[in-house]
């Protein structure tokens, strides 16, 4: 028999994506776990695993084919001592594809109904009976609730997990559609740039994010001549070990220890109530080409600045060519994003749900200012803005919190303590 290889949903946002280059070719024999093809996502490069074994009898789909829906066939897998007829979907419901942040699953385990037609593998037929297991009480894993040999090679199977429950949204305005805009510039040149999964999703969460979540905005400046200061001797003692660290790497020191100092701003909204972490998790913006990541430092408090600075410059790098897991950016419950290098002086960010705030951080800007001795001097200020999700944390939370980044980031040598 043969059963249809799909396409995966690897990521959480992911509803098409690019098959970039199969491993195997026609007539290869595949085992279970092997990997048979890379996959791009809306966010990156993955590959995919084989969850039988068999023969790749037919690939459906070319290399370099974009805009594949999830749950689409992309091969045919002729198993051992089959033929080439595709194994027919169950009449039950499909479940709705799991996104998954590790191997990759076609879809959620599913237990046969009793008396229903059990669909299942020769060679997992072959090793049920060896052990003597009831195939009807097995929750098959393969394609369309299929069993394959995983689901058996335990002694006991497994009942299949509860059905997650469904989400349910207010309907989406109707989109302005591309027509009405294209016939506004009538008579007028221009190219048209279709967009990928990236902007897609980049998009979509976007408009979600400034339609759902209510935010306000704090501002303060921070006196940066002290960090600048202290930054350069550090870096002149660790020039030695090839570690330069970044007025950046200082800031997300200085909000994972705010975070700690402020717990109660440490916090998610996640539908109908708060969860409030316990460590700090930081996510910094990487702008990359078509797009943006937030990569997730975790336990940002409890690192040193050059044990930051390190992660922060491997992160981006495998940001900027699409080589993060996603468990890499995911998670977090506060991020920064920083145009200061860019020469914008300030800006407010758009929060990144489930986050309960984003930090956008402006260039340091050298400027007349008022000592506290009365007296006009001379300082290189940066101006920080505070975008904060109202259901979670309050005006005066936020405002400690934001005192508290300040704090740390005039104070730079008590970061270290």
């Amino acid at each position: 028999m043969a059963v249809e290889i799909l396409m995966p949903a690897l990521s959480p946002t992911m509803e098409e994506g690019t098959l970039a280059k199969w491993l195997v070719k026609e007539g290869d024999a595949v085992k279970s776990g092997q990997i048979i093809a890379e996959i791009e996502t809306d966010k990156a490069t993955m590959e995919f695993e084989a969850v039988d074994e068999g023969v790749i009898g037919k690939l459906l789909v070319a290399e370099g084919t974009a805009g594949v829906k999830v749950n689409a066939p992309i091969a045919v897998l002729i198993e051992e001592g089959g033929s080439a007829e595709v194994a027919p979907a169950p009449k039950a419901a499909a479940p709705a594809p799991v996104a998954v942040v590790a191997a990759p699953v076609v879809a959620a385990p599913v237990a046969p109904k009793t008396g229903a037609r059990i669909f299942a593998s020769p060679l997992a037929r072959r090793i049920a009976a060896d052990k003597g297991l009831d195939l009807a009480a097995i929750a098959g894993s393969g394609p369309h609730g299929r069993i394959v040999k995983a689901d058996v090679e335990g002694a006991v199977a497994k009942p299949a997990p509860a059905a997650a429950p469904v989400a349910v949204t207010a309907p989406a305005p109707a989109p302005v559609s591309a027509a009405t805009v294209a016939k506004l510039y009538e008579g007028r040149a221009y190219t048209e740039i279709p967009l990928d999964g990236m902007r897609r999703v980049i998009a979509a969460r976007l408009t979600e994010a400034k339609q759902t979540i209510p935010h306000f905005y704090l501002r303060r400046e921070v006196r940066l001549d002290a960090l600048l200061s202290f930054r350069e001797e550090l870096n002149r003692q660790l020039a030695g070990r090839g570690v330069k660290l970044s007025v950046n790497d200082f800031i997300i020191k200085a909000s994972a220890l705010a975070l700690q100092a402020v717990p109660a701003a440490n916090a998610v909204w996640a539908g109908d109530r708060v969860l409030q972490m316990q460590a700090s998790d930081v996510a910094v913006a990487v702008a990359i080409e078509g797009g943006l990541f937030t990569p997730v430092l975790q336990d940002a408090d409890t690192k040193s600045l050059s044990q930051l600075s390190a992660q922060m410059k491997d992160l981006a790098k495998r940001a900027r060519d699409r080589k993060l897991a996603p468990q890499e950016y995911q998670g977090g419950s506060f991020a920064i994003s920083n145009l200061g290098m860019m020469g914008i002086e300030s800006f407010d960010a758009v929060i990144n749900p489930p986050h309960g705030a984003i930090l956008a951080v402006g260039a340091g800007v050298t400027k007349p200012v008022v000592s506290a001795s009365g007296m006009i001097e001379v300082a290189t200020m940066m101006a920080l803005t505070l975008s904060v999700d109202h259901r979670v944390i309050d005006g005066a939370l936020g405002a400690e919190l934001l005192a508290a980044i300040v704090a740390n980031l005039e104070n730079p040598i008590a970061m270290l303590a």
